[in-house]
C-alpha cells in the first residue's frame, strides 16, 4: 500500500469512525474488478474496516502467524499487476495493513468501545478474520479481550474473566501461546501478588494449566513468577498451597527453574507441606480436613519430585528432613499420594547418602509392598527405586528378605508397558548382583523370561535384561539354561549395536558364556569372535575394556585358538596398540587378552615384534593392582619368547616389579613372583632384583599357603641364590 493510500485510510478513520461495516462489506463482496482503480478502493475499504474492528492480535503474535501472508503477498501483488481477480489482489493487503496498524495500534484501543454487542458480533464473524487472517483461531480473539478485563477491570470482573478463560482449552498451544502474546502472563503473576484469595486461585488455576508448554515454563521464570509462587507456599490457605505447589512442579522441569526455587528457600517450604499440621484458616470438618492435608502433601511432594531431578536439590531435601516424611507418607493407602512419594525417592537414590537413609528409614518394605499394587504407574517408579538402590548389597539382601525377587520375576511377564518393563528389568538386573537372589530368580524361572526379552524390545529394556543375564552368567546352571532356551545366538545379534550400555552388558554376558565350551562353539560358528574383536576399535574405554574381557574366555576355550586369532587381519596389531590407552581398565583387559594370546608361540613372535615388550615395560610404574596383576600376568607369558627377558631387563621393567611384592593383594603376589621367576633367568635381572630387595620379600611369601605363589617366590630366589654362588666361585677360582 502507498504512503496516499494509507493517509486516506487514516482520514477516512477520523472522519467516519462509527460507521457500519455493511457499506464496506458491500463493497468487498464484488467479484471481479480488472481495472487498478477499483482494486485501490477495495484495499483501501478493507484497511479501513480492519480500524473499526473491536480487537487485533498483539505485534508479536502476527509475527509469528504471518509469514505465510507475506509471501502471498508478494505473488499476489504480481497478480495484480497484471489485472488478475480482486480474490487474489485481496490477499495482497496484509503487509500494508500490518504497517497501518503498527503506527495506529494506540489509536486502535481508544476506538474500542467496551460496551459495544455489534463490535462483539462482528468479532465472532469469520469472514472478515479468516481474511485478515486466516491462521489465527476464534480463541484467540476472544482470550485477547478477557486479557484486556483482566488489565483494566475491578476485582469482579477480574474474577469472571478468571473463570471464563478458564473454561477456554488451556491444554491447546494455540491458547496457552495466545495469554502470552497480549500480555497475560504478566498480569497472571501480578494477581499473584494482590491480597484477593479468589484472585490468586483464579490465576494459579491457570498458571497450572498452561505451564506444561515449556515456552510458558520459561516465560513465568523470566518474568519472576517462581519466587511469588514459592511465598504462596507460606499462604494459610490450603488450595493455595495445593495450586502454588503443582505450578511450581510444572514451571521446575528445567535446571534454572529448579535453582530459583532453592534460592527463594523453596525446598525447605515445599519438605514442610509433607507434614502438614492441623493449623488452617479454614474449617475445621475432620473429613475434608484429612482429605486437604493429604492434597497439600501430595502436592508438595510433586513439587520435590520435579525438583529433586539436580544435586543440589537433592541435597537440600535431605538437609530439611524431607527422607523420613517421605517415609511416613509411603505408608499410605493414597496412590495418587505415593506416585510422587516414590517418584522422588526414586531420583534422590541415585545419591549414596540418600540410600543409606532409605536402609536406615526402613522404606525397602514399603517399595516391595507396593510392588503388589494394581497402579502400573506406581509399580514402575518403586522398580525403578529398587533399581536406584539395589547398589548397595545390603539392599539386595532386603529385597529378598521381604519378598521382593517374586513380584518382580511375575512383573518380567507383562510386557506391554515398556516403562514399567524398563523399571522392572532394572531393578531385576541389580538384585541379580547377589549370588542369593540369582538362585532366587532361577527358582521363579525368570531367567527363562528375560531370555525371551532379548528380541523386540527398545534398547532401555535390552540393556536391563542383558545386564541381568550377565549377572546370571556367572553360574554353571544358569548358563546351561541360557544356551537350552536359544539365548546365545540374540546375545551375539546384539553385538553389531551401538548403544554403549548395551555393547558393555552384552559383552559381558557373552564372555560369561564363553566359559562353557559347548556355548562357546556356538559363539564361534556366529561369528560372535570377530564380532568381539572388532568392539576393540570402539570408541568408548567401557566398551573395548568389557570387549577385551570377553575375548579371554573365547581364546582360552577355542578349540584351535592361536589359528583363530591370526584369522584375524589385523587383529593382533590392533591389541599392541591398545597398549597406549591411558584408560586403567582398558590396559588390564588388554593385558589379559595378551597373556591368553601368548600361550601361541607364533602368535607370542607376532606380537614381540610389534614392539610389545617395551610398550609392557613403560606401563610398569602404576599404582593400580588390578592393572599390576595382568601386566605381572602377561610378563611373565611373553618372557617365554627369544630374548625377551634380557628386553625387559633393559626397558627397565624389573625394578618397578619388585615393588609389587608390596602390595596387600596377593593375587598381585603370584602373578609378581611368578614374572620375576621367569625375569631370574637372566643375570642382570638377578642383580637388579637383588639391589631392590626382592630377596627379603619374597622369602616372606614362601611361606604362603598359596603353592602357585610359594613355588614362583622359591624359584626366583634359588635362581637369585645360584648366580650369587657362581658369582663367589668366579671370584675365587
Amino acid at each position: 500500500m502507498s504512503k496516499q493510500e494509507v493517509k486516506f485510510s487514516e482520514q477516512l478513520q477520523k472522519d467516519q469512525p462509527n460507521k457500519a461495516p455493511k457499506e464496506e462489506v458491500a463493497v468487498t463482496h464484488k467479484t471481479s474488478i480488472t481495472s487498478r482503480k477499483s482494486a485501490q478502493e477495495n484495499r483501501i475499504n478493507l484497511g479501513r474496516s480492519q480500524l473499526t474492528k473491536r480487537l487485533e492480535p498483539s505485534l508479536n503474535w502476527r509475527t509469528s502467524v504471518s509469514s505465510k501472508e507475506s509471501r502471498n503477498t508478494l505473488r499476489d501483488t504480481q497478480v495484480e499487476k497484471h489485472g488478475g481477480k480482486l480474490e487474489k489482489s485481496r490477499s495482497s493487503l496484509s503487509s500494508g495493513r500490518a504497517q497501518l496498524i503498527r503506527k495506529s495500534v494506540e489509536k486502535i484501543e481508544e476506538i474500542i468501545s467496551d460496551s459495544s454487542s455489534e463490535s462483539e458480533e462482528d468479532e465472532e464473524q469469520p469472514d472478515h478474520r479468516q481474511e485478515a487472517n486466516a491462521d489465527l483461531p476464534s480463541e484467540y480473539w476472544q482470550i485477547q479481550k478477557l486479557v484486556k478485563y483482566l488489565k483494566g477491570g475491578n476485582q469482579t470482573a477480574t474474577v469472571i474473566a478468571l473463570c471464563s478463560m478458564k473454561d477456554f482449552n488451556l491444554a491447546q498451544e494455540t491458547c496457552q501461546l495466545a495469554i502470552r502474546d497480549v500480555g497475560g502472563l504478566e498480569v497472571l503473576i501480578n494477581l499473584l501478588e494482590t491480597d484477593e484469595v479468589k484472585c490468586k486461585i483464579g490465576s494459579l488455576k491457570i498458571l497450572k494449566e498452561i505451564s506444561h508448554n515449556p515456552q510458558i515454563r520459561r516465560n513465568i521464570v523470566d518474568l519472576g513468577g517462581l519466587p511469588v509462587m514459592v511465598n504462596i507456599l507460606d499462604s494459610p490457605h490450603k488450595s493455595l498451597k495445593c495450586l502454588a505447589a503443582e505450578t511450581i512442579a510444572n514451571v521446575a522441569k528445567f535446571k534454572r527453574a529448579r535453582r530459583v526455587v532453592r534460592r527463594h528457600g523453596g525446598i525447605t517450604k515445599l519438605v514442610a507441606l509433607l507434614d502438614c499440621g492441623k493449623h488452617s484458616a479454614e474449617p475445621a470438618q475432620s473429613s475434608l480436613y484429612e482429605t486437604r492435608d493429604v492434597e497439600v502433601a501430595r502436592c508438595g511432594a510433586l513439587a520435590l519430585w520435579s525438583c529433586s531431578k539436580s544435586y543440589a536439590n537433592k541435597e537440600s531435601i535431605r538437609k530439611a528432613g524431607g527422607i523420613p516424611l517421605l517415609a511416613r507418607l509411603l505408608k499410605t493407602s493414597h496412590e495418587d499420594m505415593l506416585i510422587p512419594v516414590v517418584g522422588t525417592l526414586q531420583e534422590c537414590a541415585s545419591e549414596e547418602n540418600y540410600r543409606a537413609a532409605i536402609k536406615a528409614e526402613r522404606i525397602i518394605e514399603n517399595l516391595v509392598k507396593n510392588l503388589n499394587s494394581e497402579n502400573e504407574q506406581l509399580q514402575e517408579h518403586c522398580a525403578m527405586a529398587i533399581y536406584q538402590c539395589a547398589e548397595d548389597e545390603d539392599t539386595r539382601d532386603l529385597v529378598r528378605l521381604h519378598g521382593g525377587l517374586k513380584p518382580l520375576a511375575s512383573l518380567l511377564t507383562n510386557t506391554d508397558n515398556k516403562e514399567r518393563l524398563a523399571a522392572v528389568t532394572g531393578a531385576v538386573w541389580k538384585c541379580s548382583i547377589s549370588k542369593e537372589n540369582v538362585t532366587k530368580f532361577r527358582e521363579y524361572k525368570a531367567i527363562e523370561t528375560l531370555v525371551g526379552l532379548l528380541t523386540d524390545q527398545p534398547e532401555e529394556v535390552l540393556v536391563n535384561v542383558v545386564g541381568a543375564l550377565g549377572e546370571c552368567c556367572q553360574e554353571h546352571e544358569n548358563r546351561i539354561i541360557i544356551r537350552k532356551c536359544g539365548g546365545i545366538q540374540p546375545l551375539v545379534n546384539l553385538l553389531v549395536g551401538i548403544n554403549q550400555a548395551l555393547l558393555v552388558n552384552v559383552t559381558k554376558a557373552v564372555g560369561a558364556c564363553a566359559v562353557e565350551p559347548e556355548s562357546m562353539m556356538i559363539i564361534d560358528r556366529l561369528d560372535g569372535v570377530r564380532l568381539l574383536w572388532s568392539l576393540l576399535k570402539n570408541p568408548h574405554p567401557d566398551v573395548k575394556a568389557s570387549a577385551a574381557w570377553a575375548l579371554c574366555p573365547c581364546i582360552q576355550n577355542a578349540k584351535d585358538a592361536g589359528e583363530m586369532v591370526r584369522s584375524f587381519v589385523g587383529g593382533l596389531e590392533l591389541v599392541v596398540n591398545l597398549l597406549k590407552s591411558e584408560n586403567k581398565e582398558v590396559l588390564a583387559s588388554v593385558c589379559a587378552v595378551i597373556t591368553n594370546i601368548a600361550k601361541d608361540q607364533e602368535n607370542l613372535a607376532v606380537i614381540t615384534d610389534h614392539g610389545v615388550v617395551p610398550l609392557l615395560s613403560k606401563l610398569a610404574n602404576t599404582n593400580n593392582d588390578k592393572l599390576r596383576r595382568h601386566l605381572a600376568e602377561t610378563i611373565s607369558r611373553c618372557c617365554m619368547w627369544g630374548r625377551n627377558r634380557v628386553a625387559f631387563g633393559e626397558h627397565k621393567a624389573v625394578a618397578p616389579l619388585v615393588r609389587y611384592l608390596k602390595s596387600n593383594d596377593t593375587n598381585v603376589h603370584r602373578a609378581t613372583a611368578q614374572a620375576l621367576y621367569q625375569l631370574s633367568e637372566d643375570a642382570d635381572n638377578c642383580i637388579t632384583m637383588h639391589e631392590n630387595g626382592a630377596v627379603k620379600l619374597l622369602l616372606d611369601m614362601v611361606g604362603s599357603p598359596d603353592e602357585e605363589l610359594q613355588e614362583a617366590a622359591a624359584g626366583c630366589i634359588s635362581n637369585i641364590r645360584r648366580l650369587a654362588l657362581a658369582i663367589e666361585k668366579a671370584r675365587y677360582s
